[in-house]
């Protein structure tokens, strides 16, 4: 096995795809730019993480390709990891460059920019007949309605941040007013009922797809509509297939979630998600598959490689989404949380590997 080097290592995702690529027999090296993170990323502290280096500078920088290209350079042709988005994108922008000194599976930037624009996934979705919630081009005529930027990552917002919901024609002046000062023509749908779920693929250089998990949503925060904070693994055929219609379509590799509500598509994150850890919790290869593919490994698809029925909660996350559901008047959402504290795995948990974990906690706690 070679090395693979994991990038962003302040984000929870890095921890899970270290664990899983060391078992597997893989070296891992945990970078972190130390402009992004004061304390040491939980991930350093990992039994599978061989190397861990920090990088000067903060990821938005103008020389951190450089940085991080003189670092692969130091390795054997390794196996670059993306967590982070600004890092994909920062390294989609010199993919060529960057395959000279490592493996990897990226896409390109114009792949990566109109997968991330809501309106672009949402016409590709109507041509290829994927059901879609409905959008208006002036002013809606029922609501509720959900009013959201194209591409809210672009403008810097936090999940949270990247939506509002406007349930008559005042809240709905206030929500595009509001919106217009990140986007001047901000995206008005129909605000459709149903269990958010995703469906995570795996594409390799050809945009064969190669791996694929997919998990339903339990709890989020804020409860209004958020990053989920307790989600249960899955499998369903249909759905995947759908995800893989539409990310094929655009030529894409790499890895990324399709966003559903029901049986609409919402949105597409061309990029590790924030629920990847239920890829360790549920037994997914899914790392190691990337890594084999990315070194130009020509793997078949196999349906249904993971324990389904897992459910994994964001221990602290979880807890504030019971209250913030309970504040809203929603009780069941809250007992419900409290039945999980014994069944649901903690997405940071491992009984082999305790330490980031305990460092993730104690990170949280000091910046508080």
């Amino acid at each position: 096995m070679g090395t693979v080097v994991v990038t962003d290592g302040k984000y929870r995702s890095s921890i899970a795809a270290a664990r899983m690529l060391g078992r597997a027999g893989y070296q891992v090296a945990a970078v972190q730019t130390r402009g992004d993170l004061a304390l040491e990323p939980p991930v350093f502290t990992s039994r599978f993480v061989s190397r861990s280096h920090w990088l000067d500078g903060s990821v938005d920088a103008p020389d951190y390709p450089d940085r991080l290209y003189e670092l692969l350079a130091q390795y054997d042709l390794p196996v670059l990891f993306c967590t982070g988005a600004a890092t994909l994108n920062a390294v989609a922008r010199q993919r060529e460059r960057f395959a000279q000194v490592c493996d990897l599976l990226v896409a390109p930037p114009e792949t990566l920019d109109a997968l991330n624009d809501k309106e672009a996934v949402h016409r590709r979705c109507v041509e290829l007949g994927i059901p879609v919630p409905m959008e208006y081009a002036g002013e809606p005529d029922r609501y509720p309605v959900i009013v959201k930027p194209h591409c809210g990552e672009r403008y810097g917002l936090k999940a949270k941040d990247r939506y509002a919901v406007a349930g008559d024609a005042e809240a709905y002046a206030a929500c595009r007013a509001a919106m217009e000062r990140y986007d001047p023509c901000p995206i008005v749908q129909q605000k459709v009922e149903g269990a958010g779920a995703g469906a995570s693929l795996l594409l390799d250089r050809d945009s064969r797809l190669v791996a694929a998990i997919c998990h339903r949503r339990i709890r989020e925060y804020p409860a209004s509509g958020g990053p989920s904070t307790c989600c249960e693994s899955f499998y369903d055929e249909q759905t995947i297939q759908q995800a893989y219609r539409l990310l094929s379509s655009f030529r894409f590799v790499g890895m990324a979630m399709v966003e559903f509500k029901g049986p609409y598509v919402l949105e597409v994150n061309p990029r590790v998600w924030g629920s990847f850890p239920m890829t360790e919790q549920a037994g997914s290869p899914f790392a190691c598959l990337y890594a084999r593919a990315a070194a130009g490994e020509r793997l078949t698809y196999a349906p249904a490689d993971y324990e389904t029925g897992v459910r994994m909660r964001f221990t602290l996350n979880d807890g504030a989404a019971m209250l913030d559901y309970l504040r809203h008047g929603q009780p069941r959402p809250f007992f419900q949380g409290m039945a999980d504290w014994a069944r649901a795995k903690e997405a940071l948990s491992c009984p082999d590997d305790p330490k980031p974990l305990r460092r993730y906690l104690r990170n949280t706690l000091l910046r508080r």
